[in-house]
């Protein structure tokens, strides 16, 4: 099943607090190496952004189960290197007020003169109306002060408008969608309303955006498949690429990603150390090496109660042919080189 759907089946398992915890930073993990996962604590659909010397990393807010357990409205995360993160605290003190559901999912940051802005998807599992609010800080381990709302479904005409991502170019541009299609529209220049109208670049079945440029073209990444069964989740990470920053994004096959039944060229899949990859992040290192923050199950520890246990996850991305190449051979990596903190 994928988010959109209410967890069935599922027991009723209370959570204890200790087991959400888990540990940091894995047995073996050296300067020189890693290991995943590089957060060994639930944290779903991050995005990552770097400020000054430090990565942050954002993650989705909700209420997994009927257990009650509090848990932080957005969980904020510092690194030196995108291998070791501390908890630096929530992105919200308090919901939003203009939040109507119980999720604060799937956040995507960026930074402008000075302030860093969230984006983050208002939404629950069946919402009819979900939408996506904005907030910024001066600080981007927050708190953030909430901005209202850009847009809900009803509004833009887009089913499941959740996920959002921004890309920062010359002319701010937010991506978003979930199972019925891709979008995106510019931004104004404070990032706090859009200014253009919506666009598409892919159709049904994949989620979770997220477009880089490189060498003058433009990628996008996404997500397939079920992202919340623990270790059943089929989810994974396929790409497409551009000329243009607003499409027409294609597959490796040279397939248009709006065209029926055309699919992403898959770059990620899980195995059984670690099922169910998605719901990526790309960052560069100091050197400008290119990496792929994303979530994924740890095999045998998927589920904590209620809770799919989904964890962060950290891998190189190389470039063959002007396509990304995630991993060793397209699955999660158990040990890496650690990325350089230095140019």
């Amino acid at each position: 099943m994928n988010r959109r759907e209410l967890l069935a089946g599922v027991g009723t398992v209370g959570l204890v607090g200790a087991a959400l915890v888990g540990t940091v930073r894995r047995a073996g993990q050296s300067a020189a190496t890693y290991h995943n996962p590089v957060y060994d604590r639930v944290f779903p659909d991050p995005d990552v952004c770097r400020v000054g010397e430090s990565y942050y990393a954002y993650g989705t807010y909700h209420q997994w189960g009927p257990d009650g357990i509090e848990r932080q409205l957005i969980p904020v995360l510092r690194s030196p290197n995108l291998v070791d993160w501390e908890s630096v605290g929530p992105a919200f003190e308090t919901e939003p007020a203009w939040s109507r559901y119980r999720g604060l999912w799937a956040p995507g940051v960026g930074r402008h003169d000075g302030r860093s802005r969230l984006y983050y998807a208002d939404s629950e599992f069946g919402a009819d109306n979900p939408g996506i609010g904005v907030a910024t800080a001066s600080d981007p381990a927050g708190p953030f002060e909430p901005r209202g709302g850009l847009f809900r479904s009803e509004a833009v005409g887009v089913p499941n408008a959740i996920d959002p991502m921004l890309f920062e170019g010359e002319t701010p541009t937010l991506f978003w969608g979930s199972h019925r299609g891709i979008y995106g529209v510019r931004l104004a220049d404070d990032g706090l309303s859009t200014a253009g109208e919506t666009f598409q670049i892919a159709g049904e079945g994949v989620e979770a955006p997220y477009v880089v440029e490189r060498d003058g073209q433009f990628y996008f990444f996404g997500s397939r498949g079920t992202c919340c069964a623990g270790a059943e989740s089929t989810y994974h990470v396929v790409v497409g690429r551009a000329e243009e920053l607003r499409g027409p994004y294609r597959n490796r096959a040279g397939d248009r990603l709006t065209a029926d039944g055309a699919t992403g060229t898959t770059v990620l899949q899980g195995d059984q150390a670690f099922p169910g990859p998605g719901h990526c992040a790309v960052v560069r290192d100091a050197a400008g090496g290119w990496w792929l923050h994303y979530h994924a199950y740890v095999g045998g520890r998927a589920w904590v109660g209620a809770t799919p246990r989904r964890v962060l996850m950290l891998d190189r991305i190389r470039w063959r042919e002007g396509w990304p190449v995630v991993g060793a051979d397209g699955t999660p990596s158990c040990v890496g080189r650690a990325p350089p903190v230095e140019g």
